[in-house]
């Protein structure tokens, strides 16, 4: 299948550097709306949808022992940029488990990237006591899967909120939920578990390129604790803590995240 009809790639603008976005799990292309429009002038921005995300996901076809790891999201970035004839000096923008998806993508084709964006990241949501805090036991995350498969709309009315934590309790919220619930059941369980039983951080040290770390300050999904960790794993990072309660500052406090991109961006050590 056509890749850029495959995973529903949008492109803005013409001309400037790229800026690649990629969406975290339950989400879509569109959760990037209150973004976009800050870079409509200066960048060229890709968006996308991986396999089997996205409104009109059901219609796609989808391979569910590639989807199982992220590896196989990481294949849809490359290939996407392969169709679009991106070979270097792209900024990867990514929230939540898409910060591991772009790092893994980034050391299969390490020209590829110029520097990374990541909000909300984490290597592993597993706690793996005393070295390091994830923020969930495996029980919670099997349970939180069991439900997935009991009552899946009770699912996404329960995980919406935790997500959109306090900031995104207004428009956020609903907006979580509305895609969660649109997503293909069997196609996001299986990303499902892909994203919540990954563990990454041993791929940090392979990162080359430099990052910004963007980490809510208060956060049910990805403590503190993962931002400080990450900051100290990989190399020319630079970590900035958001005024935020909730785990996508990209939509409930959009204007954080454009000045601390704008700021990144235009900083002399970051420019090509």
């Amino acid at each position: 299948m056509n890749v850029l009809l495959r995973n529903r790639v949008t492109v803005l603008g013409e001309q400037g550097p790229v800026l690649l976005y990629a969406h975290g799990f339950g989400c879509h292309q569109g959760m990037w709306s209150r973004i976009t429009p800050a870079f409509a002038a200066t960048h060229r921005q890709v968006l996308m949808d991986y396999s089997g995300s996205g409104p009109a996901s059901h219609a796609i076809p989808f391979d569910p022992v590639r989807y199982s790891r992220l590896d196989g999201y990481a294949k849809d970035v490359i290939e996407v940029c392969d169709a679009l004839g991106l070979e270097r000096g792209v900024t990867f923008v990514g929230h939540s488990v898409s910060c591991s998806i772009g790092m893994l993508a980034h050391i299969a084709r390490p020209e590829l990237f110029e520097r990374m964006v990541m909000i909300g990241p984490s290597p592993c949501f597993l706690n793996h006591a005393p070295e390091y805090t994830g923020g969930f036991e495996r029980a919670d995350l099997e349970g939180l899967l069991a439900l997935m498969d009991q009552n899946y709309m009770g699912w996404a009315s329960y995980l919406a909120p935790v997500v959109a934590g306090e900031s995104g309790a207004g428009e956020a919220a609903p907006e979580l939920e509305q895609s969660f619930c649109s997503t293909d059941p069997e196609r996001a369980r299986v990303f499902a578990r892909a994203t919540f039983f990954a563990d990454n951080r041993a791929d940090l040290a392979k990162v080359r390129c430099p990052s910004l770390i963007l980490q809510h300050a208060r956060d049910t999904l990805a403590p503190r604790s993962v931002g400080d960790f990450l900051h100290q794993h990989l190399k020319d990072s630079e970590l900035q803590v958001l005024d935020v309660a909730g785990h996508c500052a990209h939509m409930s406090d959009p204007d954080l995240v454009i000045s601390a991109m704008r700021g990144y961006l235009d900083s002399p050590s970051k420019q090509a």
